[in-house]
């Protein structure tokens, strides 16, 4: 593994259409995701929203994009990988 494949943590901001069907509405999001590139990041908040919301790509509006350090991380879940240091 090269020294640039390290995974970091990347803010996605944007907006996301809900109740798509009957009254269409769009809600500002913030997620922080784990990944090794930025592209990668973007397919993780596709694949969630979608997954989770029923979204098509199309309903999903990425705003900005950053990569962040540790310390402005609030998602417990990403601060748990972030410390791991091996697989069970």
């Amino acid at each position: 593994m090269s020294s640039d494949a390290r995974p970091r943590v990347y803010l996605i901001e944007g907006q996301m259409m809900l109740s798509h069907d009957k009254f269409p509405e769009w809600h500002k999001f913030k997620v922080f995701v784990r990944a090794v590139k930025e592209r990668d990041a973007l397919e993780r908040v596709y694949s969630e929203l979608g997954s989770r919301h029923k979204l098509k790509r199309y309903h999903i509006r990425i705003l900005n994009v950053k990569e962040v350090p540790l310390e402005q991380v609030t998602d417990a879940h990403i601060l748990s990988l972030a410390e791991a240091t091996r697989v069970k």
